[in-house]
């Protein structure tokens, strides 16, 4: 059975689990109408559309 001979201090213990704590970037893609940067599959905050479609309609103008 393989048993360490020696402790592992807290500082090396640490190094090694440091290197895994780096998220990756979404996939960012570019909006075809405005050219904001974009989620894949979600739709455009900057010109509510959607695979070229307006999905999102501008709310109705409240009277006040």
């Amino acid at each position: 059975m393989a048993v360490p001979k020696k402790k592992v201090s807290k500082a090396r213990r640490d190094k090694r689990r440091a290197s895994n704590w780096k998220l990756e970037l979404p996939g960012l893609n570019k909006c075809p109408k405005c050219g904001a940067f974009v989620a894949s599959h979600r739709v455009c905050k900057n010109c509510k559309t959607y695979n070229g479609k307006e999905v999102v309609k501008e709310e109705a103008k409240k009277e006040a």
